[in-house]
């Protein structure tokens, strides 16, 4: 017979136990590659592989050649966008990006009830492409189901918006290969 001390505490640890074990299996929205059984003392899985954007660096995203290929001379100037850290670059009289890396909000929590919404798949993230008025376009990228990246570009003249889409895609192609 068990003892009365120990069993609920037993049955404690199998709950956590368990809790966690699902947050892990399901907190990344697509299934892990597969890898060797690791033996039991070694680190946990997610600290070989991150869950959530918490280590990366908005202004980070875009390296040097990225930001050559889509025509930033210079660096991007960090910034807060309510809880969330984001990244500013511009082309001086041409177009400007904000990329944001919201890691409380996935893509089913966005406001995008304002202009034309297309999903499309980014690399190995889905994706929402929300067109707006005003030479406006942002790419949604979804990340791990329960946050994303979302890449905002308005034109300058404040027109052509097929133009501001294509430059947001462009820019959301160089960023996606960097996240979780």
């Amino acid at each position: 017979m068990a003892d009365p001390v120990t069993a609920p505490q037993a049955r404690r640890k199998f709950a956590v136990v368990s809790v966690l074990s699902l947050l892990l299996l399901t907190g990344c929205g697509r299934a892990p590659a597969a890898q060797p059984a690791a033996p039991a003392s070694s680190a946990p899985a997610s600290a070989s592989a991150p869950l959530s954007m918490a280590g990366l660096e908005p202004c980070e995203l875009l390296s040097p050649q990225d930001r050559s290929a889509v025509g930033f001379t210079a660096l991007g100037k960090e910034k807060t966008i309510g809880e969330a850290r984001a990244c500013d670059w511009k082309v001086p009289s041409v177009y400007g990006v904000t990329v944001t890396l919201d890691e409380t909000n996935g893509l089913d929590n966005l406001d995008v009830s304002t202009g034309e919404r297309t999903k499309k798949t980014v690399g190995a993230h889905q994706a929402l492409q929300v067109s707006g008025r005003n030479g406006t376009c942002a790419v949604l990228l979804g990340v791990a189901g329960r946050a994303s990246v979302q890449v905002d570009v308005s034109n300058a003249n404040f027109a052509d918006v097929p133009l501001a889409c294509r430059r947001a895609s462009s820019v959301a192609e160089l960023v996606e290969p960097k996240l979780p």
